[in-house]
């Protein structure tokens, strides 16, 4: 699981049948968190705003978390943080 700042949206009007209905937002890692990746897309069932740090899971835990086992999902923003100090 990684922290990151919600930096964006995406938005997709034509998705894999199991997406419809989903939030996708573009999440950059805290910079003591990035590995290879400056940015993930992640969906978003907990309704997450521009601007708020959150927790998310990759992988199989994403689908998992998310609720959405069968479908194509790689990242999931699974919480969202109230106290942000130091993150960044």
């Amino acid at each position: 699981m990684i922290v990151g700042k919600v930096v964006g949206s995406v938005v997709s009007t034509r998705k894999c049948e199991k997406l419809i209905g989903s939030k996708f937002m573009i999440v950059e890692p805290v910079h003591h968190m990035k590995s290879d990746l400056n940015q993930v897309v992640a969906i978003d069932m907990i309704g997450a705003g521009i601007g708020e740090f959150v927790l998310v899971a990759q992988g199989s835990a994403a689908r998992i978390g998310c609720g959405v086992e069968d479908a194509p999902v790689d990242a999931a923003i699974v919480g969202i943080i109230d106290d942000g100090a130091g993150l960044e």
